[in-house]
């Protein structure tokens, strides 16, 4: 009754009435009239204007459907709109003045869908074009690339077991008795009795039995030891190449471990002295100075993912053991799939090779282009085998807490990025423990550039040489070839300021053309060597 009586209301009979004579007066405008000006017989605001240019690819990018469904509704309620496009009794503003935003909306609602609304209303670039194509995302087509490689690839996997069944062997990788390769083993075994020395030449130094002179010289002869020891046991006995890299690299890293341990203590002793006499200054900080010899730091960092010593690291609370576990499933995987594409495509690709600096040229370039994709897929799987599940299971038991053992390295843009991105331990050691130091001598930036390219041509030549029992130097060469790589990306960069050019070339220079190569040069030169031998 009260509804009847309100709605019989004079107020509000004539604000219906003034409400449908607004509403029959848009409905009589034409349409280019109300496209033309907006405010005709409607009094809108400028902002009411601005609104409707502003909504008009918007509103016809939307769900047509939902339109219809919104014009149904409102017309099973009494709005009067006809499929989503009709006239809204009651005005624009709404019953009793919405306010201006409400207006300008079903103003925008209701009219942009008519025949005569404009389409097109501002320049827009093709997704595709050179000036637009970084602004899109390409996540659907880099899965379009995945699903490509994976299908092509699986392709290729199964034409390779039907034309020549599975060639998975010990052969050349591994040594055919394990007991040929029992000193090496017992050899690496023996590695951490250095660090035991490399500790009780600290404890001398740090009761100040022994002078500081004394104190480097021992360290120097128990770091050579380290590293000649291993040296001279591979290149004495007859075993497995991959047994032999296994030894020098365990002993590259405990001679990095070594002198990252003696020239740490240096320094701390220094600025204990120096703290002792009032010289240090205010910024360093009280764990620089805590010089203390323990053996339970020194033994934490001989097994911990890290070249770089210091007395304490940051350190997780607990152990996932359920995420350990998947972990070592996956390197179990990464492994097995490793080994596969060695013994099935590169072993036979190899084998089948010439000396790519004694054959034809172009037969020398087919066999590199041939063995840049499955050395690519190695090279691939040993990194993420070994920086990123092997450093990450080890410092999830260990609870170390710093797990940058890598940054980036694919979107490298000149050499040198890549060299700082792709192994963190290493470069955090070159680093620390030579370039600065060669600055604080007054050495020059580009002269200690090339000190820490030379100190790693020479470990790089040593895990491949010495295992392979033939020194011609060529993984020497190719470590200081990237120092003129490092120069042309360096320019190339400065030059265009486009990230891909240098990107292309890294890639190129490091992945599809140095690798195999090197592969080839060295297993050429061991064949040739062991048929001398016969």
């Amino acid at each position: 009754m009260a509804d009847s009586q309100e709605s019989l209301n004079p107020k509000n009979l004539r604000r219906r009435t003034h409400s449908t004579t607004r509403s029959n007066k848009i409905e009589t405008v034409g349409v280019n009239e109300i496209v033309k000006d907006p405010t005709v017989n409607l009094d809108s605001s400028d902002e009411d204007r601005t609104n409707l240019v502003s909504n008009q690819e918007s509103l016809l990018n939307a769900d047509s459907s939902s339109l219809v469904s919104n014009g149904e509704e409102e017309n099973e309620s009494g709005g009067g709109r006809i499929g989503g496009a009709g006239v809204v009794s009651g005005g624009v503003g709404g019953v009793g003045g919405g306010g201006d935003g409400e207006r300008s909306s079903n103003f925008a609602e209701k009219y942009m869908y008519r025949a005569s609304a404009p389409a097109h209303s501002r320049v827009k670039e093709s997704p595709l074009s050179s000036d637009a194509i970084f602004k899109q995302s390409h996540a659907g087509l880099f899965n379009l690339c995945i699903v490509v490689l994976v299908a092509v690839n699986s392709r290729l996997i199964i034409e390779n077991l039907m034309k020549y069944g599975l060639l998975i062997g010990s052969g050349f990788w591994f040594s055919s008795t394990s007991l040929r390769d029992w000193p090496l083993f017992m050899c690496c075994l023996s590695l951490p009795l250095f660090a035991v020395a490399a500790y009780m030449v600290e404890e001398l130094a740090q009761n100040k039995l022994v002078s500081e002179p004394v104190v480097i010289s021992l360290h120097v002869i128990i770091t050579t030891a380290s590293i000649l020891y291993p040296v001279c046991m591979t290149l004495k006995f007859d075993s497995a190449v991959m047994s032999g890299v296994t030894l020098m690299l365990f002993a590259s890293v405990v001679w990095l471990k070594l002198v990252s341990y003696a020239h740490t203590n240096y320094d701390m002793r220094a600025l204990s002295k120096s703290s002792d006499k009032g010289d240090v200054s205010s910024n360093t900080s009280d764990a620089d100075n805590s010089y203390n010899v323990n053996i339970k730091s020194l033994a934490y960092f001989i097994v911990a993912p890290t070249l770089c010593y210091q007395t304490t690291y940051p350190r997780t609370t607990c152990i996932r053991k359920g995420w350990v576990t998947r972990q070592c499933v996956k390197l179990a995987i990464f492994t097995a799939f490793m080994g596969f594409i060695v013994e099935q495509y590169i072993n036979p690709i190899v084998q089948n090779s010439q000396h790519p600096l004694k054959g034809d040229l172009l037969y020398a370039i087919e066999r590199v282009l041939k063995l840049s994709v499955p050395t690519l897929y190695v090279w691939l799987c040993m990194f993420y085998c070994f920086f990123h599940l092997w450093f990450n299971i080890l410092a999830e038991v260990l609870r170390f807490g710093d797990r940058e053992f890598y940054k980036d390295w694919w979107n490298a843009k000149t050499v040198e990025e890549y060299w700082r991105m792709w192994n963190m331990p290493v470069h955090k050691w070159m680093v620390r423990h030579v370039y600065f130091p060669c600055l604080r001598n007054g050495i020059p930036k580009g002269v200690a550039v090339v000190i820490a390219f030379f100190v790693s041509a020479i470990f790089h030549e040593l895990c491949i040489a010495v295992p392979c029992h033939i020194f011609m130097f060529w993984a020497f060469i190719g470590i200081l070839f990237q120092i003129p790589l490092v120069l042309l990306t360096n320019y190339l960069q400065n030059k265009y300021q486009n990230t891909m050019v240098g990107n292309m070339v890294f890639w190129f220079f490091f992945s599809i053309l140095g690798q195999p190569m090197c592969l080839l040069l060295y297993y050429h030169d061991v064949m040739n060597q062991r048929v001398r031998t016969l």
